[in-house]
């Protein structure tokens, strides 16, 4: 017969389909099988109709490689398709019986039609350099062959097939330097990709395949073991889905080792998400919450996403637009038969659905995460140690704007308590009349525990919570306040403990030291922006605080990232030497000033690098430190 032309333009039409829609050669069996799947599920809604008495376990799938003819055959004994059929679907690139079928039954409950762009059956070139299609429609007696070598264009004739369905017969192209063509042909590698791509169809996908075994009456004490080589028919895929079954039919156990196969993890999961959603979206979900960190997880190599599935078919290994940047510790899967997916099944459309799945699931895991930390506590810990870096973080990006979501599952540790604490347990534990939730920063609790700022608080019974975190402070400062009290850092200047008078008494105490402050000042020069005696210390003699809106912390944290700052300048905070009256220290400096002014610029260098060592900071001369304190020692 003639050759035909393709209707649907030329060469580089099928170029486009074959050689960039598709990123991987390995999807070509995924489309077909779905293609495969498509046929059945168009005769089985047939035979409801007609009432011929066909259930679901009457079809099948098969793929037959051959090594020696250089083939692989995937058969159905679904529909068939008629000569125009054949005409219409394959002759046309980019027609989709699938779709016609599914408009035309949409009123129908159950119709799962996977593809519905008509691309799918093109991907066959990828890997093929000769394709033909045998196929016998169901209730007629002619089968007709379909053959095409690519763009050239295809021919169309009678043919014989025993039973109704369809074979595609694919001619695997040879081995090139770049691409393996024929791994298509090994059951092993067929196994892979039905259980990576299609493990979920819901006909049975069979294949014949070869394997060893021992020998009958060999492998005993008296005879070594002999093995034979045998065939048997094998059901490459699951068929059906944990994640569409119901949750009394499923274990732990049976979550937890799908969990650990799946995503490659050897411990069980925290916590198991498992949700099916109807209405304006709907769709299935499988989600985990890992039990310990990945080794990558803070690492720019660690991808985030969920698998996506439509309808059973691996669409996306990651599908990052499910996940919030917050929650990408998360892994687990989402099925659904609502997605739009444009021309082929790699490509998926951004478009409400999906943010609408979205949206949905990132509420989903916060309630889930809420429930464990009232719940199951200690287990919420562990998690939070594990992931709540992430959370922080997702407080702090995108200008706040996710922070009255992720508020509520930060914990701190707290001073008072000594164990980590909640924003709004700290609240319910406020003194009357406290204005100010309190905290400090450190590289630890124990060395925050020892910072001389917390000393007038601790005092009074205030509690403090303990960041350790370089993100603590920045997430604090985005969000403000909490229940409508703001937050406070232990070396703010105000922390709105003075009463009037004590606030008149300290005033009157700097005036009447001004002059010693002002001296200090100068002789410290641009290290501080004020020497000031303070209210905050009991029994160290000396802090550094900071005006402005910088805090200490912030400043450590801004220097030690690599262009956190403009034109390589450093972070500086408005530093304030704070040093207590109460001291004596404080009446040595006092004493000197009236005596020696010179003693007092070492004083006041040495008490400055002082507090630099206690804040964590570098002394900016460690040798002329070294050398004032051995000065002072010989005094």
């Amino acid at each position: 017969m003639a050759k035909k032309e393709f209707k649907a333009e030329s060469k580089r039409l099928l170029d486009l389909m074959i050689n960039s829609i598709y990123t991987h050669h390995e999807i070509f069996l995924r489309e077909l099988i779905s293609n495969a799947s498509d046929a059945l599920d168009k005769l089985y809604y047939r035979s409801l109709t007609e009432n011929d008495g066909m259930s679901r376990e009457d079809f099948y799938i098969r793929l037959t490689p051959d090594k020696e003819a250089g083939t692989l055959t995937i058969s159905d004994n679904g529909c068939g398709m008629t000569a125009e059929e054949l005409e219409n679907n394959l002759g046309t690139i980019a027609k989709s019986g699938s779709l016609a079928f599914k408009q035309e039954n949409e009123s129908k409950e159950d119709i799962d039609i996977i593809g519905q762009f008509g691309v799918g059956f093109y991907s066959a070139f990828m890997v093929a350099d000769h394709v033909k299609v045998v196929s016998k429609p169901y209730g007629s007696d002619e089968a007709w062959v379909w053959e095409s070598d690519g763009a050239d264009g295809y021919t169309l004739e009678k043919g014989e097939k025993k039973s109704f369905g369809t074979d595609i017969i694919l001619s695997i192209k040879p081995d090139t330097e770049d691409e393996k063509f024929s791994e298509y042909l090994e059951t092993y590698r067929l196994t892979q990709l039905v259980k990576k791509y299609s493990d979920y169809i819901r006909y049975p996908i069979r294949m014949t395949v070869e394997s060893e075994r021992v020998k009958e009456g060999t492998g005993t004490d008296d005879k070594p073991a002999e093995y034979e080589t045998f065939t048997e028919d094998r059901t490459l895929n699951s068929m059906v889905p944990i994640w569409k079954k119901n949750k009394s039919e499923v274990t732990d156990e049976d979550y937890n080792h799908f969990y650990q196969e799946k995503f490659f993890d050897y411990a069980p999961p925290a916590r198991i998400i498992h949700s099916s959603t109807e209405g304006a979206s709907t769709y299935n979900a499988l989600l985990f919450i890992p039990s310990r960190t990945p080794y990558d997880f803070y690492s720019k190599s660690y991808e985030k996403g969920l698998q996506l599935y439509a309808s059973g078919v691996l669409i996306m290994d990651k599908c990052a637009d499910l996940l919030p940047d917050y929650f990408s510790f998360v892994k687990g899967l989402v099925d659904s038969e609502d997605l739009s997916l444009n021309i082929s099944r790699e490509m998926l459309q951004h478009d409400r659905q999906l943010k609408l799945i979205a949206s949905r699931l990132e509420k989903k895991i916060k309630s889930e995460l809420k429930s464990m930390l009232l719940n199951d506590r200690e287990k919420y810990e562990a998690f939070f140690k594990n992931f709540g870096l992430q959370l922080k973080y997702g407080v702090y990006s995108d200008y706040g704007a996710h922070k009255d979501l992720l508020q509520d599952l930060l914990l701190f540790y707290s001073s008072s308590e000594k164990k980590m604490s909640t924003l709004e347990e700290y609240v319910g534990r406020m003194k009357e009349g406290q204005k100010y939730i309190y905290y400090a920063c450190g590289e630890t609790t124990d060395r925050i525990d020892r910072l001389p700022q917390t000393e007038l608080l601790k005092d009074k019974g205030y509690e403090i919570l303990y960041l350790t975190d370089d993100v603590d402070e920045f997430a604090l400062k985005m969000m403000m306040k909490f229940d409508d009290k703001e937050f406070k850092n232990v070396s703010d200047k105000d922390l709105g403990l003075e009463t009037e008078e004590e606030s008149a008494e300290s005033k009157k105490l700097n005036e009447d030291n001004s002059e010693l402050l002002r001296f200090m000042k100068e002789a410290l020069g641009e290290k501080v922006t004020a020497v000031r005696l303070s209210e905050r210390l009991k029994s160290h003699p000396v802090c550094l605080s900071a005006d402005g809106g910088m805090s200490l912390e912030m400043e450590k944290v801004l220097n030690a990232m690599p262009g956190a700052m403009p034109d390589g300048q450093k972070a500086q905070a408005q530093r304030v030497l704070e040093i207590n009256p109460s001291h004596p220290i404080f009446a040595r400096l006092q004493k000197l000033f009236t005596e020696n002014t010179e003693a007092v610029k070492e004083y006041a260098g040495l008490l400055y690098d002082q507090a630099l060592l206690i804040e964590g900071l570098p002394v900016e001369d460690p040798v002329a430190f070294s050398n004032a304190i051995c000065k002072l020692m010989a005094e």
